[in-house]
């Protein structure tokens, strides 16, 4: 049985092309919990149209030489503090949220990355459909 969080606080959902030279893209939302948002949690916004995403295979693509699980969560809480300090076109910031995430994976990484010391992967979800149907629509932005 799948573990389910929740919590409410600013997510920021961001298009991004995880698969190449294919260019599967997918839109992955970013937020934190936990005292004094210790705890990051990201995962894929499910678009039926698109694959579900693995955010560590993604980085274990991104970082083939590093076969070590730890660079793999680095790579992924780099991936979602950057996308919410410096965020591109097409990046969605919302302050206030009610947010669900189905955990796909916990890593801790042995000391803090961006203020977090811990990640939880997986499905994200709001349960304000209008928020879904803003973060859905991220992925056309990348054809134009």
């Amino acid at each position: 049985m799948a573990r389910h969080i929740a919590g409410e606080g600013r997510v920021t959902v961001f298009p991004l092309l995880h698969n190449w030279p294919e260019g599967i893209s997918g839109v992955i939302a970013y937020t934190t919990t936990g005292h004094f948002g210790d705890t990051a949690v990201m995962g894929y916004i499910p678009i039926p149209e698109v694959p579900d995403v693995s955010l560590l295979n993604v980085a274990a693509r991104h970082l083939p030489s590093a076969a070590n699980p730890e660079a793999h969560a680095v790579w992924a809480l780099c991936t979602g503090w950057s996308a919410r300090t410096v965020m591109k076109p097409g990046t969605l910031d919302i302050p206030e949220a009610k947010w669900e995430l189905e955990i796909e994976a916990t890593t801790a990484p042995k000391e803090q990355v961006y203020g977090h010391s811990r990640l939880h992967v997986g499905r994200f979800s709001m349960p304000d459909d209008t928020l879904m149907d803003a973060a859905r629509a991220l992925l056309p932005a990348l054809a134009g």
